[in-house]
């Protein structure tokens, strides 16, 4: 049934407290994000109550409406329905600032600035899978010009990431986004990557009598992001203190003189470190639990992606398969959690005695099993049922140990489903083939079976009501 995205996003917007109250609105790859001026206006019952919403994420002034897969469609009524130029009023006074307001500051800047991106890197990633897949079957023999213009296609958004980090930044905190990209250019110059090169193998190297640090930028995500945060301070400072008569030309020009030389002396290298420090944090406790880490976070995604902060978890994994070519706490972990919604969505799908729920299940699963896109799953189903949901989060426990102990490991970034399951596949171990499949078959039976044996409270069907007559709709116990 096709859904009437103009009427939704009119009550969405409704529901947020008008037009008037969005400051800012985006979407990802199944959620309308918002940024509200007031958020006490918006009526989170309400906006659950709309027939095609899947659920709700509040935080702060952030709202977060989970539609599925089509949200694209209901973001375009969206935007029919807002001011072209959104021009926020100024908060009365700011907030106090403590340790909650700090991180959950950084969540929602980091959260912010990926999601945007989240498509071209999942795009990015499906085409390198491709161009492996076809040098591994033989079409296309190593070092072909066919096979390394497909390779760069797929490397074009990783190798230029913080080109990328730079522009969607931008916008999250509201600076000049051209700015930001020539700022964040300047670190994967190739003349500054050579340079880069050379201070890696000791040649000594500085700016200005100051020593420069030896950092590789390419397929980086913190240094553009920090660099881009203190650029909309930078950019406000100048521009206070330049004359009107010469803000066309000095203004920009002091921008960048001050920008790029803090960003590759003091941001770039503190950016990277801590980056490699959340690595270092999420891959030790990886070393020490082994697969029993892996086996946690496949019962803990869930929760996460209800969250929104299992998007945290993306610069890691990029970063990480740039420096070693595989990941394998997260991604493999999510193997189970995808499935296993999937799964139980399936199960859903074959007890409910309602037309509509069974086939929202059924598209559901099959978005999470096929694609592995598990939010209409998990709040389609899951959530909503209860029960299905604690039957995932067990199969994704148990999937997640098998994927740990197999040692299972992505090259790429995608989803892991049925269609991107060659991401796990290693030339050098033909049998990660069979624990990938296995892995998934698994995942989807575990939660089908488990899904039935602890039931579910089954959606009543409405009946129409005649004129003579009103029956109350029945409530049953799907077993």
């Amino acid at each position: 049934m096709s859904k009437n995205y103009a009427a939704l996003a009119g009550d969405v917007v409704l529901a947020l407290g008008g037009a008037g109250n969005i400051v800012a609105a985006t979407h990802c790859m199944t959620r309308l994000r918002f940024v509200l001026q007031d958020p006490t206006l918006a009526d989170s019952a309400a906006l659950k109550s709309i027939k095609g919403v899947m659920g709700v994420v509040r935080s702060d002034n952030q709202c977060q409406v989970i539609i599925g897969n089509t949200v694209s469609q209901a973001y375009r009524e969206v935007v029919r329905l807002l001011p072209e130029n959104l021009q926020p009023a100024e908060p009365q006074g700011k907030p106090p600032l403590t340790l909650r307001r700090i991180g959950a500051g950084i969540l929602d800047a980091l959260i912010g600035t990926m999601s945007p991106l989240i498509p071209a890197i999942i795009g990015g990633s499906m085409v390198k899978l491709l161009a492996m897949v076809l040098e591994m079957s033989g079409v296309l023999p190593k070092g072909s010009p066919t096979l390394t213009i497909l390779t760069t296609i797929g490397d074009g958004a990783f190798f230029f990431l913080p080109l990328m980090v730079a522009a969607s930044a931008a916008i999250k905190f509201k600076t000049n986004m051209s700015l930001a990209i020539a700022i964040a250019g300047v670190l994967v110059h190739p003349s500054f990557i050579e340079l880069m090169a050379k201070a890696a193998q000791g040649e000594h190297v500085e700016f200005a009598l100051i020593p420069v640090t030896a950092v590789k930028y390419t397929y980086t995500v913190i240094p553009a992001l920090v660099m881009t945060w203190c650029l909309s301070y930078i950019e406000r400072w100048v521009d206070r203190i330049t004359p009107a008569v010469t803000k066309n030309f000095l203004k920009p020009m002091l921008i960048v003189l001050i920008a790029a030389p803090l960003a590759i002396l003091l941001i770039g290298p503190v950016g990277i470190w801590i980056g490699s420090a959340i690595s270092a944090l999420v891959y030790t406790i990886h070393g020490y639990l082994g697969w029993l880490s892996v086996a946690i976070m496949g019962a803990l995604w869930p929760l996460l992606v209800m969250t929104g902060m299992h998007r945290v978890f993306t610069p890691t994994i990029i970063q990480t398969i740039a420096e070693t070519g595989r990941e394998g706490m997260v991604m493999p972990s999510e193997i189970g959690a995808n499935l296993s919604l999937g799964g139980s969505s399936l199960a859903v799908a074959w007890k409910t005695k309602n037309p509509e729920l069974r086939q929202t299940a059924l598209a559901a699963a099959a978005s999470a099993i096929l694609a592995g896109i598990s939010e209409p799953a998990l709040y389609g189903v899951a959530v909503r049922l209860k029960r299905p949901l604690i039957a995932s989060l067990i199969s994704g426990f148990v999937c997640g140990a098998v994927a740990g102990i197999a040692g299972l490991a992505s090259h790429s970034m995608a989803a892991p489903g049925l269609f991107t399951s060659v991401q796990f596949f290693d030339p050098a171990n033909p049998m990660s083939i069979v624990w990938v499949f296995g892995v998934m078959a698994l995942a989807v039976v575990l939660s089908f079976v488990l899904t039935l044996l602890l039931g579910f409270e089954d959606i009543p069907v409405q009946e129409p009501v005649n004129n003579k007559t009103a029956s109350a709709p029945v409530t049953e116990l799907a077993h």
